[in-house]
């Protein structure tokens, strides 16, 4: 077996994924949103916060600022779902040209299971360990066999690009696949997800640690809004304007006029007798002395300013 490089991530029993290069971050994303005032933010929180905006408002072009290349190693039929995703740029190493491995995928017993009734395409359901261990006996006797017939093929002079046909889709085959940031994070949505392959989610979870790294507010955006976020149809949104009661809805829009009022005391102090009136100019129906007595609990969490004033828009909307 070939050995994996030691900047790689390990995956499934001889697959790896390694960061061969990377074009850019964070900064880049800031760069291409502010290429109209030629320079960045000064501050941080600046750039987080313009970062989360993009993602939330799916303005996607910035992110596709930032490039990724990986080398990877992963069975055919994990790459035949891999390459579902078109915007990759993609070298893969030809049995045309070069011979096959001796490298075949065989499954760990724990990831053997039944045809999901529910799910055409899944996996689901507790095999005994007699039948996982004839699968796992039948995967390799397949691979030995073909690669037998494979070998002998090659040497009796048989063409390369044809004998490669007896060989099964459990075969390695390695890559070199280069993405904007963008694009990944879309395969990263897809192939992550609990109801992907498990096999090819592996290679989607070790590419992923490569983006925390190289574009942490860009990952943390992508968590909040994409993977944890919700949206909701036509349908759904009428749905909440006839079921939610006014006085819930009323009720979120005092606590999001606290939660701003704190944002914009955090960010800059007010006086302590400034505080009730920015607190009204928010949207606030409290009493003073209510407003106080909220005020110095402490219990007021701080947020994003525009975000919370979309939120806002969006809860008034109910109320029509």
């Amino acid at each position: 077996m070939k050995q994996i490089p030691k900047d790689a991530i390990k995956c499934l029993d001889k697959g790896f994924v390694r960061l061969v290069d990377s074009m850019g971050g964070d900064d880049a994303i800031i760069q291409a949103a502010r290429v109209s005032y030629g320079k960045g933010t000064s501050k941080i929180s600046q750039d987080r916060g313009l970062i989360r905006y993009l993602m939330r408002h799916r303005h996607t072009t910035p992110f596709e600022m930032v490039e990724f290349k990986f080398h990877c190693k992963m069975p055919i039929f994990a790459a035949r779902q891999w390459v579902r995703h078109r915007t990759a740029n993609i070298n893969e190493y030809s049995l045309r040209y070069s011979e096959a491995r001796d490298e075949f995928y065989y499954p760990d017993l724990e990831h053997i299971q039944f045809q999901s009734a529910l799910n055409k395409q899944g996996r689901k359901g507790k095999v005994p360990t007699e039948l996982k261990q004839k699968v796992l006996d039948y995967f390799k006797e397949i691979s030995t066999r073909s690669f037998s017939i494979y070998s002998e093929l090659n040497e009796a002079g048989v063409a390369r690009e044809l004998a490669r046909a007896i060989l099964p889709v459990n075969l390695y085959t390695e890559w070199y696949w280069k993405n904007d940031l963008h694009n990944l994070l879309h395969f990263i949505s897809l192939r992550s997800d609990s109801h992907a392959q498990y096999e090819i989610r592996v290679y989607s979870d070790a590419m992923a640690e490569s983006v925390k790294k190289a574009a942490p507010f860009a990952w943390e955006a992508y968590q909040d809004y994409v993977v944890k976020g919700m949206r909701f149809s036509r349908i759904e949104q009428n749905l909440f304007e006839k079921k939610l009661p006014v006085r819930v809805v009323d009720d979120m829009l005092e606590d999001l006029s606290y939660q701003i009022t704190a944002t914009l005391h955090y960010n800059k102090p007010r006086e302590e007798g400034d505080l009730f009136q920015l607190y009204q100019k928010q949207g606030g129906s409290d009493s003073e002395s209510d407003f106080k007595l909220k005020w110095d609990s402490g219990e007021i969490e701080l947020g994003n300013v525009r975000e919370l004033r979309e939120f806002i828009s969006k809860l008034k909307s109910l109320k029509k």
